[in-house]
């Protein structure tokens, strides 16, 4: 068991989109401004997230959500972000933002349904192609020098054979554990052979859970703290 999404201190609610048993309980949220130490804002309708389909293979999207919609809809490249004057995006918008927004990838972009059973949100990509490519620019996940600081990391990818790879970074311990950069966690996940990889909420909430039995010590004073949503794997029975 593995935390996964960004969330709201003071409500507990989960700022990107949750995914079980093929239906959206939970949905991105689109722009919200938060205060602290690890102050970053969502400027970006389309977020960044790791989904599992029925037949167990894994992919690494750029989702869009809506209320309206049983399903989620996703692109397959990073597109650009929308300007702060159109901080919401209505489904018809979002059908013509890939064909009018100018793309740093040269791979066309169309929204399609994303067809996935599990599905958790984070951001920002780390790995695309099998290499090193961290989308923090595009996606606006963090602000300023904060994606070179050291923190705990939560991170999950999958290889060209179908490994889904999900790994903790201890950090926030001096001398002990400093944690890792995004940079460094996208050369990490690169190195593991990730075809795709994506950050998942970090910092105090990184944790995972081995049979009951914590793998890091996590950096809020040693306590796990409590996450609204998480992603387990269980052995088929």
């Amino acid at each position: 068991m593995v935390n996964t999404t960004f969330f709201s201190f003071a409500t507990n609610q989960n700022l990107n989109m949750v995914v079980k048993d093929g239906k959206i309980v939970s949905y991105n949220v689109h722009s919200i401004a938060m205060r602290g130490k690890d102050t970053f804002q969502y400027r970006h309708p389309f977020s960044s997230a790791i989904g599992i389909t029925r037949k167990r293979m894994a992919d690494v999207a750029w989702t869009f959500t809506d209320s309206a919609m049983k399903k989620p809809y996703a692109f397959q490249s990073v597109v650009a972000p929308l300007k702060d004057s159109l901080p919401m995006l209505s489904f018809k918008q979002a059908l013509n933002y890939g064909a009018s927004a100018k793309s740093k990838t040269a791979v066309p972009v169309s929204l399609q349904k994303w067809k996935v059973q599990t599905a958790v949100g984070g951001g920002p990509v780390l790995v695309q192609d099998g290499k090193v490519q961290v989308r923090n620019n595009e996606e606006i996940k963090f602000a300023g020098k904060a994606i070179n600081d050291l923190h705990p990391r939560t991170l999950m990818g999958y290889t060209k054979d179908g490994k889904l790879i999900v790994m903790v970074i201890e950090g926030r311990h001096p001398g002990v554990a400093e944690g890792a950069s995004l940079l460094q966690s996208a050369q990490i996940m690169a190195a593991l052979g990730c075809t795709e990889a994506l950050n998942l909420d970090g910092g105090g909430s990184s944790c995972m859970l081995i049979n009951g039995r914590q793998t890091i010590e996590p950096s809020d004073k040693g306590l796990q703290r409590p996450v609204p949503a998480v992603f387990i794997i269980r052995q088929k029975k």
